[in-house]
């Protein structure tokens, strides 16, 4: 792994571009619907899903893809302000295809992903998730973040486990 080159097990990360919304909207689509949240209060129905492009690229909110050697989009992720708790981001839509579960590739996109957000000036990285994503709750465990109570504001109101992590 070589996150200096943006580069992790022969993939590339690269900010989101208008051309890669399809691609990505299919994958987060394709997972949630694996673990049986392809139900509202969900990214699923996130109005802005298929035009991610047009959400991110500001200094405080990014959005990468991850890449093959083809330039074919194999997963996402990315981070905005958590306005409801100082010097916060929310890490966002961590989707990756089911082909490169397994690799050791989530925790470098979170690696990835933490470095973004220090670089953007957060001490903390907030997340949202599901007990229907085992995986993924042992992968941020894992990564460091602890469980935390459901605040107030939540972005996907079916969301059930919260966690926090300082940078």
């Amino acid at each position: 792994m070589n996150l200096e080159n943006n580069t992790i097990n022969n993939l590339t990360f690269r900010p989101i571009t208008s051309s890669d919304n399809a691609a990505i909207y299919s994958i987060i689509r394709e997972s949630l619907e694996l673990a049986s949240l392809n139900i509202p209060g969900t990214a699923y129905y996130d109005e802005k899903l298929s035009a991610l492009s047009d959400v991110y690229g500001k200094p405080d909110s990014k959005y990468f893809v991850l890449t093959d050697s083809k330039d074919t989009v194999v997963g996402g992720i990315g981070f905005s302000p958590f306005p409801f708790m100082k010097e916060t981001a929310e890490l966002q839509k961590l989707y990756l295809k089911e082909d490169f579960h397994g690799k050791g590739t989530g925790y470098a996109m979170i690696a990835f992903i933490e470095e973004e957000m220090r670089k953007a000036g957060f001490k903390y990285s907030y997340l949202e998730t599901h007990t229907n994503l085992p995986a993924a709750i042992h992968i941020y465990e894992k990564s460091g973040y602890r469980l935390i109570e459901r605040p107030k504001e939540v972005g996907h109101s079916t969301m059930n486990r919260f966690f926090i992590k300082e940078l």
